[in-house]
């Protein structure tokens, strides 16, 4: 009991670092497009660009990610990932900086479906869902703690500092991998030794349950995302924010929610992951609709709506993840979850270019089309309440 608590709190740990990894690009969004000369729709592909990369490594990953003992796998692609945020910190041009992001992705695109494999792996699905809330809680704490740490270093000394930041937080956590992480092998017992790559993609293409979970993956991060590349920007430009009040967006937000998703992932396994994940959906839209329509307003109004978009958009995920997981067995886990990850990280992709492409600079500084980003954000998450439907427990859960 007591390794499965250190394992799980490294594996937040893991995810706080990707996590912050990825979210600082969105609160530096004005930085980049000053300190490069881009447009709106240039910088959505400087954040898509990691997604891209994570996209195309999650689906090579789905031959091979069960082949190998979960340790090893672990420390390969954290390997990878700190040394490709490490090199993001001298990208001295705009195309430079696409390509490293790009690398970067390859390997911590990998990260989450090796996390979620390792969660699915040790907890039980009557337990998974408070495993899922600690998970999620690391999302939180990256926004309430490390994008403000990161905003606040690139403020002090430059840009670059935030990647400095966690490359640095890396290698102290790959030290720890290495040392008190256990070995996990138990899911090559269901290996075959010369288990074929037509084999793992039938596994997962012939079974419908595991269809209707990748649909849904790609489709609640499409309708999440697509409002997150401009939340700042937007505050900055149409509502008034300063920086440093981007800060106190993303802090406030996030120590919300590291207290929030627990209670969340609690209330999932108690009162059922469906139901929780219906009524959370629908109450997230109020939030999104103010976010993405808000006029100048005083910043405590505008931290409050945030503020409640952060509780319910990362409370929205708890409940689905956690059926997610338990629609494939321990056989192909690794698999499945490197092709949610890729799914997943081609909705971050498309969701990216299709902000960039609705949000547009009126030539005055202010950006217009946000709304419109609201409305289509809303539409593919009612979706996700149909799909959800359709999932039903594997054997082995």
């Amino acid at each position: 009991m007591k390794q499965e608590r250190f394992v799980l709190f490294l594996l937040a740990t893991i995810n706080f670092t990707n996590i912050v990894d990825v979210m600082i690009m969105m609160p530096l969004g004005d930085i980049f497009m000053k300190l490069y000369d881009i447009s709106p729709q240039q910088f959505s592909w400087l954040v898509s660009s990691y997604a891209l990369g994570a996209f195309c490594s999650s689906i090579m990953g789905m031959f091979w990610i069960d082949r190998f003992d979960r340790k090893k796998a672990l420390l390969f692609i954290y390997s990878g990932f700190t040394i490709g945020t490490f090199l993001c910190a001298f990208a001295y041009s705009y195309e430079s900086f696409l390509i490293i992001r790009f690398c970067t992705g390859i390997f911590g695109g990998m990260i989450g479906a090796l996390v979620l494999s390792v969660v699915s792996d040790i907890f039980p699905f009557a337990k998974r869902g408070a495993a899922m809330g600690v998970l999620t809680a690391a999302f939180s704490a990256a926004a309430a703690l490390g994008v403000p740490l990161g905003l606040f270093l690139a403020d002090q000394f430059d840009w670059y500092a935030p990647f400095l930041f966690v490359s640095g937080m890396g290698v102290i956590i790959l030290t720890q991998i290495v040392i008190r992480f256990p070995s996990m092998s138990k899911h090559l017992i269901h290996q075959g030794k010369n288990k074929s790559l037509v084999s793992v993609i039938t596994d997962i293409t012939t079974d419908s349950n595991q269809l209707n979970a990748l649909l849904l993956g790609i489709i609640l991060v499409l309708g999440h995302f697509i409002i997150i590349p401009f939340i700042a920007p937007y505050m900055i430009r149409n509502v008034g924010f300063t920086q440093g009040q981007i800060t106190w967006m993303y802090f406030a937000g996030g120590l919300a929610t590291v207290f929030s998703a627990p209670i969340i992932g609690k209330l999932t396994d108690r009162f059922g992951a469906l139901k929780l994940f219906n009524v959370l959906m629908l109450i997230s839209f109020v939030p999104v609709l103010m976010i993405t329509q808000m006029p100048p307003i005083p910043a405590f109004l505008a931290l409050a709506v945030t503020t409640l978009f952060f509780i319910l958009g990362s409370g929205r995920m708890i409940p689905p993840q956690a059926m997610i997981t338990a629609s494939v067995g321990p056989k192909n886990r690794g698999s499945f979850m490197s092709v949610k990850a890729a799914f997943q990280q081609l909705g971050i992709f498309l969701a990216s270019v299709i902000s960039g492409a609705l949000v547009v600079d009126n030539g005055s500084g202010i950006l217009e089309g946000y709304d419109l980003v609201g409305y289509l954000s809303i539409g593919i998450s009612l979706v996700a309440i149909v799909l959800a439907r359709k999932l039903k427990v594997a054997a082995g859960n």
